[in-house]
C-alpha cells in the first residue's frame, strides 16, 4: 500500500469523528431554578450588609458579598399589599381588594412558570385566603405547599404551630418549633426536585411578632421582646443557611438564583441602631422606615459580587425579573407595572427607574380609618430622594425621613418645581383609586377618596394616629 493510502486511512476517521462533532448542536443549559425567600416585618436596618452591628446575619451578609445588595428598595407598608403586589407584577391600585385576600383570577408567577414546565412550591406564610375570598396555594399555582395562616387553622406560628401541609392539618409532636418544619419543607422539596427546574417561594415567618424565644435563645425563658427580636432575627439567618446548604448538597447552587427581600418595615415595637442612628420599626406607615427593605440577589457564576446598587425597585419588579432571569418567554402582564432588574443584577446600566408608585388602602371595609393598619387611601410617588403625596405634600427623604415637614410649594426653587413636576407625571399615570375596590362598601373613607387633596383638618393623609396593635 502506498504511503499516501495509508495517511488517508488514517487520518479519515478523526476527520469524519471531528466533523461529526461539529454537526452535533450544542447542549442546552438546563433552566436555572428559583428560590425567591420573603422575610416578615423586617426592614434594612437589621442586616449587617447593610451596616448593622446589632444583628447576626452571617448567611445572609454572605449571599450580599458573593452577589448583590439593592439599597432602594420600596415594598409596601403591610404584609398582604405587598405580597399581592410581589406575586402578581402589579400595584395594589389595579387589582388589591382587601386585608387577608389575593384577588381571584389574578395570575401569580407561580401559575406562569407551572405553566412552563417547573416545579413549584411554597413554604411559609400564606394569608391571601379568608372565609369568603381569597385563592388557594393551588389556584396561585403552586404544586405542593406547607402554610401558616389558612382558614380553618391555628394562629400559633412558632412552638406547638398550626399548619396546612397540602390540604390537610400537619401533625406535629410537641414543642415543635414552626421555622423549623417550614424550612424541612423547603429542604425536602430542593432534594425531591433536583432533576427538574423549580420554582421555592419561601415566604418565612420570622421575624413577625410575637417575640418569643428561639431553639437556639440563650435564655429560653428571655421576656425582652427586642433580645427575642434579635434571636428571631439570627434564627431566621439561620434558616437561609439552611436552604443555602440544601441546594450545595444537591449540587445545584451554580444553577440557582437566590432573592431575598423583606415584605414591609420592622416592627413599630423595636429601634434598632444603625451607623449611629436609632431607627424606630415603620410598619404601617408610608415612610421610609415602613417601605425600605433589603434586597439580595445571588447566582455563583452570573452574578458578579461584592456589587450595591442604589437603583430604585419596586414590588411589581420581582414578577418580571424572575422571568427574565430564568430565560422564559416574556410574561405579558395587564395592567403590570414591574421592570426587570436582571440586567441590575448583571452589572449592566439601563434601565433604570426614575421612579416608582405607591398606594396603600389596606382595609378598604372597615368602619373608621385612623391608625396604620386601618389607614385611608393614599397614593404616592418617588425618586431616590423625594416623595410626592396626592394630597400635595413633598417630603425630602434624606433630611426628612419620617416626613414631619412637606417642602414649601415655591415656583422660584428650579429644583422643587422640576420634581414636584416629575413625580406628579407618575402620579397622574396611574389611577385615581383602587380599581378593584367597591367604594359604595366604603365607610368613613369614601369622602377622602373623593378629595383629589385629601386634606384633613390639622392632619396629612398619609400620616395616621398612632394607635397600638
Amino acid at each position: 500500500m502506498k504511503p499516501l493510502q495509508i495517511l488517508l486511512i488514517v487520518a479519515l476517521p478523526f476527520a469524519l469523528s471531528s466533523h461529526m462533532a461539529l454537526a452535533v448542536p450544542p447542549r442546552k443549559a438546563p433552566r436555572p431554578n428559583i428560590v425567591l425567600i420573603l422575610a416578615d416585618d423586617v426592614g434594612f436596618e437589621c442586616f449587617g450588609s447593610y451596616g448593622s452591628k446589632e444583628y447576626h446575619t452571617p448567611r445572609l451578609d454572605a449571599l450580599a458579598t458573593e452577589g448583590i445588595r439593592f439599597e432602594n428598595c420600596h415594598s409596601n407598608p403591610l404584609c398582604t399589599p405587598s405580597r399581592v403586589n410581589l406575586m402578581s407584577g402589579k400595584s395594589n391600585v389595579f387589582n388589591y381588594q382587601d386585608f387577608g385576600v389575593y384577588p381571584e383570577g389574578e395570575p401569580t408567577f407561580a401559575n406562569y412558570f407551572k405553566s412552563l414546565g417547573y416545579a413549584t412550591t411554597i413554604a411559609g406564610k400564606w394569608q391571601l385566603l379568608t372565609k369568603k375570598r381569597g385563592v388557594t396555594p393551588e389556584e396561585a399555582g403552586f404544586n405542593t405547599w406547607c402554610v401558616w395562616n389558612y382558614p380553618g387553622y391555628g394562629r400559633k406560628r412558632y412552638w406547638d404551630p398550626s399548619f396546612n401541609r397540602n390540604g390537610a392539618p400537619l401533625g406535629l409532636p410537641k414543642g415543635t418549633y414552626g421555622p423549623d418544619v417550614m424550612v424541612d419543607f423547603a429542604a425536602e422539596f430542593v432534594e425531591a426536585n433536583k432533576k427538574r427546574p423549580f420554582l421555592l417561594y419561601y415566604p418565612m415567618m420570622l421575624p413577625h411578632n410575637p417575640f418569643l424565644p428561639t431553639p437556639d435563645s440563650v435564655n429560653r425563658g428571655e421576656t425582652s421582646p427586642k433580645q427575642n427580636f434579635v434571636d428571631m432575627v439570627a434564627y431566621m439567618d439561620k434558616c437561609v443557611g439552611r436552604v443555602v446548604d440544601t441546594l450545595e448538597a444537591c449540587g445545584l447552587r451554580e444553577n440557582t438564583l437566590i432573592l431575598f427581600a423583606g415584605d414591609n418595615g420592622t416592627n413599630r415595637m423595636v429601634t434598632s441602631e444603625l451607623r449611629g442612628r436609632r431607627i424606630r420599626g415603620g410598619k404601617g406607615r408610608t415612610h421610609d422606615y415602613g417601605t425600605h427593605v433589603p434586597l439580595i440577589a445571588n447566582w455563583p457564576g452570573r452574578i458578579p459580587p461584592s456589587q450595591a446598587n442604589d437603583d430604585l425597585i419596586c414590588f411589581s419588579d420581582f414578577f418580571p425579573t424572575l422571568v427574565e432571569a430564568a430565560g422564559l418567554p416574556p410574561k405579558e402582564i395587564r395592567q403590570g407595572d414591574g421592570r426587570s432588574f436582571w440586567p441590575h443584577c448583571l452589572g449592566k446600566a439601563g434601565g433604570k427607574r426614575e421612579s416608582i408608585y405607591g398606594y396603600y388602602f389596606p382595609r378598604p371595609y372597615a368602619k373608621k380609618f385612623d391608625s396604620m393598619f386601618y389607614h385611608w387611601e393614599v397614593r404616592y410617588a418617588r425618586d431616590r430622594r423625594f416623595k410626592l403625596y396626592d394630597n400635595g405634600n413633598l417630603y425630602d427623604t434624606v433630611e426628612d425621613v419620617l416626613e414631619k415637614h412637606p417642602l414649601p410649594t415655591d415656583e422660584a426653587n428650579e429644583r422643587t418645581r422640576l420634581v414636584r413636576q416629575k413625580l406628579q407625571e407618575t402620579l397622574d399615570s396611574y389611577p385615581s383609586q383602587g380599581e378593584s375596590i367597591d367604594y359604595d362598601r366604603v365607610v368613613g373613607a369614601r369622602s377622602l377618596s373623593l378629595n383629589p387633596h385629601g386634606d384633613i383638618p390639622g392632619r396629612s393623609l398619609h400620616t395616621p394616629v398612632q394607635i397600638g396593635r
